[in-house]
């Protein structure tokens, strides 16, 4: 299982599976091959939505939005 933080207070933002790490690394930037940070904002969601993203998955990156603009999160490897 991957967990997903919020990168600035450390938050854990939920759990996700493999497949859905590969939806976020395939749809997302990332600045080095070992990055393991992105930024998220709602038209990144709904982007990651268009393809092959779990309802799960979503649903994490929308609670981690909440009712800001965006916010970076971070996922480690349990």
């Amino acid at each position: 299982m991957i967990d997903l933080y919020n990168k600035a207070t450390n938050e854990l933002l939920g759990s996700i599976t493999e497949a859905d790490l590969k939806v976020l690394v395939d749809a997302l930037e990332e600045e080095a091959s070992d990055d393991q940070d992105y930024y998220i904002d709602s038209a990144t969601i709904d982007v990651i939505g268009d393809g092959k993203a779990t309802e799960h998955l979503l649903k994490v990156l929308r609670t981690a939005l909440g009712d800001s603009e965006g916010v970076d999160i971070r996922w480690s490897r349990r």
